[in-house]
């Protein structure tokens, strides 16, 4: 799902205007020419199905052919190899958890619903309702340079891991985290 303000390109992705089978549909405006537009991205299952990506260019091509005012018109059809605007945003996160595990603290519930990008691409992450302490003596222990205060390389701390389920944690079996809701 993409986040309003994200930019693909030309153009500034709004709300979510629709889903289907073959993807899911943002209104955007087209910031070159100044008009609204409707952007469907497509899934990587979709993406990845040899037979559907045939499927969407044909639609899209006979959509091309086509001039009506009551049939949508398409103005372009683009391919993305999904990593350009990812890469800075993950880029950001890794430096807020980072930020984080510096202070002894483990987010525990980072989804896509927990993460926002401004409309200047500066990404925060939210939602710290489910977040662990590990305590700021550790913390300040273990700085970003992997060694204790002695100098010696630090070994991973098992015990401490955020996927370990203990009765300090949780009761047994205890699932955590928010379900996702769609709007």
């Amino acid at each position: 799902m993409l986040t309003i303000g994200t930019r693909l390109g030309s153009y500034e992705v709004g709300a979510q205007i629709g889903e289907g089978g073959m993807g899911q549909v943002y209104r955007a405006t087209d910031t070159k020419l100044k008009r609204q537009v409707a952007i469907k991205i497509l899934p990587p299952s979709v993406a990845a199905d040899h037979e559907r990506l045939t499927r969407f260019q044909r639609e899209a091509e006979v959509l091309a052919s086509l001039n009506h005012p009551n049939i949508a018109a398409i103005y372009g059809l683009e391919e993305s190899g999904g990593i350009n605007d990812a890469l800075p945003i993950t880029k950001q996160i890794a430096g807020a958890l980072e930020a984080a595990h510096e202070q002894g603290i483990v987010h525990r519930d980072l989804k896509p619903a927990n993460i926002r990008v401004r409309p200047d691409g500066t990404v925060k992450v939210l939602d710290f309702g489910l977040a662990k302490a590990i305590g700021p003596a550790e913390a300040g222990r273990h700085g970003s340079t992997g060694e204790d205060v002695r100098g010696v390389p630090r070994q991973p701390d098992q015990t401490r891991a955020p996927t370990l389920t203990t009765p300090a944690m949780t009761e047994a079996g205890m699932i955590l985290g928010t379900a996702g809701l769609k709007t």
